[in-house]
């Protein structure tokens, strides 16, 4: 994949910067546009994955709600997105909740704990739904494997009485991670196993995230079909609430090699931005991240760098990239499909600085939407 503008664009971004490719976005949110409107279901935006408020008028256009996990996703629901948030978090603090109450149209909670110490605080408008936990999920690493043994998200079915209590009117499954339709059809089998007897006294059922409906090759048609046979069967409302999928492959971090070091043998090119800081799915997960200029295939080309990172963490590098041609302090290295957890992710490790902000509009030009500096850093602290 090649960032589609030109090169004096390019050259008026400063270093580091996020940048958001706004035809990309919107290409994504036409295929989700059309998947919801097939299947006649609800795709809402999941803040915790993309929650840059600047592209919000955009994703309004397509998508009409979003999901909070948080009083601040609330908030920032209400203000940027003009609309009632669908909450759900894994526990709620009794001093916030009322005020979260009047952010959001529907609230999951994650245990019957939660829902039994707050139901009588909920408004009658606002639809209460339970987390449930199918158990099953192709998510291999366990970070991201809501359905791991012992998970804390959501309740397995032995946990929940024979019937739902009267006021509950949904249930909420999130186990996926940049998955297929494939392993959705296999989730629904293992949930219908579990819950289908609470499936004709409900209203809506939130099948989560994970979705990747805009990664090339997703088998929408599949998608599509078993989402409307699931419809059909139960009658029930279907929400999905991707974040990934909503900015998947929209934008790039723009970064400068700003030294190159070497120990036994192996070079390190040493970027002004921060995998722990400002990427840290790359080490969590892990995830390696295209680079434009090179390949993340260390036998690509003849020249092979590790890339590292600014702060003092010392896994704070990615082994085994290669180029055409030897780096060189000043070089420009530029990591591909970075607007997805990523920006909602950052942190100030070290006092380093957030990387800028910017959107490549459709005429190609680009625009700086943010900076930041040490007040951004000192006000985070006391």
């Amino acid at each position: 994949m090649s960032i589609s503008l030109s090169q004096d664009t390019f050259e008026a971004i400063p270093s580091p910067c996020f940048v958001l490719e706004e035809e990309k976005l919107r290409r994504n949110l036409e295929r989700l546009d059309s998947v919801q409107k097939n299947a006649q279901i609800s795709i809402i935006l999941a803040l915790k994955g993309f929650a840059m408020w600047s592209s919000f008028p955009l994703i309004k256009s397509f998508l009409k709600s979003a999901t909070a996990s948080s009083m601040n996703e609330a908030k920032l629901c209400a203000e940027k997105f003009s609309a009632l948030a669908h909450t759900y978090a894994v526990g709620y603090r009794d001093e916030e909740f009322d005020e979260l109450m009047k952010l959001s149209s529907h609230v999951t909670f994650n245990s019957l704990n939660q829902f039994y110490k707050f139901q009588d605080r909920v408004p009658p408008r606002i639809s209460m739904g339970l987390r449930v936990n199918p158990e099953w999920s192709d998510v291999v690493a366990d970070l991201y494997n809501p359905s791991q043994t012992h998970s804390r998200l959501g309740l397995i079915s032995s946990r929940l009485p024979e019937t739902l209590p009267p006021n509950i009117e949904g249930l909420h499954f999130h186990v996926l991670c940049e998955s297929s339709a494939a392993a959705l059809v296999q989730v629904l089998e293992n949930f219908e196993k579990k819950f289908k007897k609470y499936l004709p006294n409900i209203k809506w059922l939130n099948m989560g995230g994970g979705h990747l409906i805009t990664k090339d090759g997703y088998d929408v048609e599949l998608l599509v079909n078993t989402l409307k046979y699931f419809k059909k069967k139960y009658q029930v409302e279907i929400i999905l609430e991707p974040g990934g999928a909503i900015a998947w492959q929209t934008g790039f971090l723009k970064t400068t090699i700003i030294d190159i070091v070497e120990n036994q043998g192996s070079p390190t090119a040493i970027i002004d931005a921060s995998f722990t800081c400002h990427m840290p799915d790359c080490l969590e997960m892990p995830y390696r991240p295209e680079i434009m200029e090179g390949s993340h295939h260390a036998e690509k080309y003849p020249f092979r760098y590790n890339i590292g990172g600014i702060s003092c963490l010392a896994g704070d590098f990615l082994a085994g990239y290669s180029f055409s041609k030897p780096l060189k302090i000043g070089n420009t290295l530029t990591f591909q499909d970075m607007m997805h957890y990523t920006m909602v992710k950052t942190t100030t490790f070290n006092g380093i600085d957030h990387p800028s902000i910017g959107v490549i509009g459709a005429d190609d030009r680009f625009e700086l939407l943010k900076t930041f500096t040490y007040q951004d850093y000192r006000d985070k602290l006391s």
